[in-house]
């Protein structure tokens, strides 16, 4: 076993893609590796034909086992005989999802010698007279080899075992998607400061599954990712929180309103400038102020692209180039973009339904906006909030002024810098959040500074209240409470 092959197992023991092809699901190559899969365990796992087993294995074959650890060949078949075929009255079976098949060719110098074989598995007990019981679900990874024409099984990775309470809780939470039309959900947890989960069910397009990379559209989840560069640009000196933007950018539409040159950074981030959300959605399709600055709250999207254009204006760069540079590159998210740019994988895009569960039209975009249509995964979006839980590497007096109550919205509800505040929780928690929403996407993100909790949520379809509540209410942090407050 060459190195390079080692290394594609272990990448795909990951889920990582390795760089081979992967065979059509119609291909003599892929059929011949679902027959050999269900020969050998069907005789020598379900029908412990122990000879045919021996005969099938290669000779220094290695298994990984996520629970049970590892084992060559000796150890493997001791074990078979030992827990899996010692009672002719009860025993453990395996079954295969084959809808769930990936097979990837291994090629020397032209000639096939091998195959990868991706998938999940199924185990149940089989008791004599009664029906098979489900047992547990996992994942594998299997590499053949061609020994003198046979297949032989030589590597083994059995993984993500998973009992009836994880397989029921996806099943559930599969079903309530399903009841509402929305083909994907991915969540995202961080407990302590860690992100520590990272779980992706349903589909892209209510025919594939979404993988753990699925890439969502995440609306105005954007915002709070412009909102940190622009303060990582002011704690790097290169921009002042109250520094006036008239002297860098003047919208064409307000250039002979003088309230232009009252705004600044943070009446931006705190939306008091006075504009409505888009200018689009008003009567005059032009932008206007609808108060003056810093005098109220009022949510704009305006006010973001403003700052935006305010900033690139000044520095010469542009938002994707100032993003990278602060945040992308060195959090490593690499599969985040502000717009569908070369590097998009439309393959993994969670594409959008509305509340009938009816396919929205995909509208690509070709420029950055500083407050909506973000595109990037759970993982890096992840490890953004992540990043922010831990302070983000800002000055502890910046930090401060962005979790500071800077603007009342209600009681309890204040805004700070880029970001919602809610307070009155329980053990004197506050939470800081945001949500985004577009036709077929409803995104959340929401984290604790106290106990450095939080999580994330990703939908990609309309009707999507039910799901909220279920998660809230039985699954995430203080959730019940926030359900509650919304």
């Amino acid at each position: 076993m060459t190195k390079q092959i080692l290394s594609c197992i272990a990448f795909l023991a990951l889920s990582i893609n390795c760089a081979l092809a992967q065979a059509d699901k119609k291909s003599d190559l892929f059929i011949e590796l679902l027959n050999q899969d269900n020969v050998f365990f069907e005789r020598g796992f379900n029908q412990c034909d122990l000879d045919y087993l021996g005969s099938r294995i290669a000779e220094d074959l290695k298994f990984y086992h996520d629970q049970s650890g590892f084992q060559d060949k000796n150890s493997f078949f001791e074990n078979t005989q030992k827990y899996i075929c010692s009672d002719s009255e009860k025993k453990p079976i395996r079954k295969v999802d084959t809808n769930s098949l990936q097979v990837f060719p291994l090629y020397n110098n032209g000639k096939l010698y091998g195959a990868i074989q991706k998938g999940i598995h199924h185990f149940y007990l089989r008791e004599l007279d009664k029906d098979d019981v489900w047992t547990s679900t996992a994942k594998f990874t299997h590499v053949w080899l061609l020994d003198n024409g046979l297949w032989k099984l030589s590597e083994v990775l059995s993984y993500d075992h998973q009992n009836d309470i994880a397989v029921n809780e996806k099943q559930r939470i599969e079903q309530i998607l399903k009841d509402n039309n929305v083909p994907a959900l991915g969540i995202g947890i961080i407990e302590s400061g860690k992100l520590t989960k990272i779980e992706v069910y349903g589909t892209l397009d209510l025919q594939r599954t979404a993988p753990y990379n699925a890439i969502f559209k995440v609306a105005s989840l954007t915002k709070p990712v412009f909102a940190l560069t622009v303060l990582k640009l002011i704690d790097k000196g290169l921009l002042d929180l109250n520094e006036p933007l008239h002297p860098y950018w003047i919208d064409p539409d307000i250039k002979n309103d003088k309230r232009h040159q009252k705004l600044t950074p943070k009446i931006i981030l705190t939306h008091q400038t006075g504009f409505p959300n888009w200018r689009y959605m008003t009567e005059a399709n032009k932008l206007f102020f609808e108060f003056d600055p810093q005098t109220k709250y009022q949510y704009s999207g305006e006010g973001f692209e403003y700052l935006r254009k305010a900033i690139e204006y000044k520095l010469g760069k542009s938002l994707e180039e100032l993003a990278t540079e602060f945040l992308f590159e060195p959090l490593g998210m690499t599969d985040t973009r502000f717009w569908w740019d070369n590097e998009m994988d439309e393959t993994r895009y969670a594409q959008n339904f509305d509340e009938h569960g009816e396919k929205i039209e995909t509208e690509k975009y070709y420029e950055a906006n500083a407050a909506a249509n973000l595109l990037t995964t759970v993982e890096d979006y992840g490890k953004f909030l992540e990043y922010v839980i831990n302070e983000a590497d800002l000055s502890e007096k910046l930090y401060q002024e962005m979790i500071a109550r800077q603007v009342q919205l209600g009681e309890n509800d204040f805004f700070g810098l880029g970001w919602e505040i809610l307070t009155e929780f329980s053990d004197d928690e506050f939470a800081l959040l945001h949500t985004g929403k577009d036709p077929g996407v409803s995104t959340l993100a929401i984290w604790f500074p106290k106990s450095k909790n939080g999580y994330l949520i990703f939908l990609n379809g309309d009707k999507v209240n039910n799901i909220y509540e279920e998660l809230l209410s039985n699954r995430l942090y203080l959730g019940n409470e926030l359900w509650n407050k919304r």
